[in-house]
């Protein structure tokens, strides 16, 4: 398919299985750190630059405050969250998901860039990404060469602005030297990541529902379809490069 360059992919929830991991990881730095979340109002937030979104909820919590007071507060439970985050991710079993190998496998085969855009910091994303083993082959600025899995990553504390910013996928178009995002794909399991892939202008945004929202949580942001899992996202784009060669 000659327009299409390059798939940008969310990670947990995405390529990397996650069973509401994150969440709860979430939820356990905010009970020890006095901030009240509901699940309701966490599960909203998946996607988007966790500090972002503690510095959302103690604002909410506080109100009026010194900017003191509230960056205390967030350094608080945001530093709490790493801590909890990168010890489950030290000790849990870390899986792709299901068919995300072999679209990595068919992206590679047809020339087509991969990059992966997260919500994570990049102290996390390295994490995930050694214990993948989809570090191999990075460079020092996490580009990838020949010899690699995948070809960027890019994490949100590398931009200004998270999810649902467009500026993780800017970056990597800017990066792997892609200069239309009509020739990008978008692919992520949550609103931010949709709204995130339309804000960018790409050619599709597109969501699948085995990971942290269902397909009618989905269904309800404007998207260009909706997967059951990156398996049946392979399938289709098999038959779309078989149409078109």
């Amino acid at each position: 398919m000659s327009s299409l360059q390059l798939v940008v992919l969310d990670m947990a929830g995405t390529t990397v299985r996650d069973q509401h991991e994150v969440e709860a990881c979430f939820a356990e730095a905010a009970a020890a750190t006095g901030l009240v979340a509901t699940p309701a109002r966490i599960l909203a937030a998946q996607g988007q630059a966790k500090r972002a979104v503690f510095e959302a909820l103690w604002r909410e919590q506080l109100g009026p405050a010194t900017p003191v007071a509230l960056a205390a507060r967030v350094d608080e439970s945001y530093h709490a969250f790493r801590d909890i985050l990168e010890a489950h991710y030290r000790a849990a079993d870390v899986q792709p998901t299901a068919g995300c190998l072999a679209l990595f496998g068919l992206l590679r085969a047809h020339g087509i860039g991969i990059a992966l855009t997260t919500g994570f910091y990049r102290g996390v994303t390295d994490l995930l990404l050694r214990r993948l083993g989809w570090d191999a082959g990075l460079d020092a600025q996490h580009r990838g060469g020949p010899g690699s899995l995948i070809d960027l990553s890019v994490a949100s504390d590398e931009v200004a602005a998270g999810r649902p910013a467009p500026l993780l996928i800017e970056k990597a178009m800017r990066t792997l030297g892609i200069t239309d995002p009509r020739r990008v794909w978008n692919v992520g399991d949550t609103p931010c990541d949709l709204e995130s892939g339309r804000r960018a202008g790409c050619a599709r945004s597109l969501g699948v529902v085995n990971g942290t929202h269902s397909r009618a949580q989905l269904a309800a942001c404007p998207n260009d379809g909706l997967f059951e899992s990156l398996a049946a996202l392979a399938e289709e784009l098999k038959e779309e490069l078989r149409v078109k060669s």
